[in-house]
């Protein structure tokens, strides 16, 4: 991915984080961010589906 890529995608998961603010990152940190950003997201469904199945979350 380009830097505006990782940017635009960072973005559709974090809306408050400013294009001005995440221009100041290297591809690399964009990169790391966003795959945490991901994993936050996966964390957050999977826990969800638990808490409304009765199965509790581990």
């Amino acid at each position: 991915m380009t830097k505006l890529e990782l940017i635009e995608s960072v973005r559709e998961l974090n809306e408050t984080a400013s294009i001005e603010f995440l221009s100041q990152f290297g591809e690399e940190d964009l990169q790391e961010y966003l795959e945490h950003l991901m994993n936050v997201e996966t964390e957050c469904l999977t826990a969800a589906v638990s808490c409304s199945s009765g199965v509790p979350y581990n």
